[in-house]
């Protein structure tokens, strides 16, 4: 996984509440367990003209101009800042996968989906929970220009605004510990392999 410790970026703005998984990754594509790809079929519904029935065809597939995905203007973000109430629907994980393949590494929102919440966080997208009023600040900043950056500072859980201002956001302490060091949990229990075993001799009948 990803380490994320601070992270400065342009905003891209996709203001629209109860985004839903199957919106994020349409069902169609949950039956791939390679996380490669995914990011062009990220939004796949919203973002091209028809439909597009494999993670290839989305390659030669026709992308709706108005769609912000498509804007050239926000290439390049590596921060989603979405409506209320983000990752609603079904558990899938092909939903941050997808976000993190098209390189996002952060989502701001006033709330989202409890378990799409968590699998954010156990796949290196961190989903950062902000008040409406500095939720309406960022609105206006990525709408304004792109030229302000944002920077997300895990170490002090908090969203540093261009004009030197510091927003704080909660996150459990185990996942920003995960986070921090760039480990799943897995990969968290893994780092205590020598304990483990130095117990396991010890103990041995």
């Amino acid at each position: 996984m990803a380490q994320f410790t601070k992270l400065t970026s342009k905003i891209m703005p996709l203001l629209v509440d109860n985004i839903d998984t199957d919106q994020i990754i349409p069902a169609r594509f949950l039956k791939v367990t390679d996380k490669e790809g995914l990011g062009k079929v990220l939004f796949c519904d919203w973002r091209y003209e028809g439909t597009v029935s494999t993670i290839d065809a989305a390659e030669q597939a026709t992308p709706k101009a108005d769609f912000i995905l498509n804007n050239p203007r926000y290439e390049g973000a590596q921060i989603l800042l979405v409506g209320d109430n983000f990752g609603c629907g079904s558990s899938r994980e092909h939903a941050p996968w997808a976000l993190t393949a098209h390189g996002f590494r952060a989502v701001i929102s006033t709330s989202f989906a409890d378990i799409f919440y968590n699998n954010a966080l156990k796949n290196g997208l961190l989903p950062v929970v902000v008040d409406a009023e500095t939720h309406a600040d960022l609105l206006d900043m990525a709408e304004e220009t792109t030229e302000a950056f944002l920077t997300i500072d895990l170490e002090s859980q908090s969203v540093e605004l261009p004009g030197g201002q510091a927003v704080s956001f909660p996150i459990d302490a185990f996942a920003r510990s995960c986070l921090l060091r760039g480990v799943d949990q897995l990969g968290y229990l893994l780092s205590f392999d020598e304990q483990i075993t130095a117990y396991e001799e010890a103990t041995r009948v």
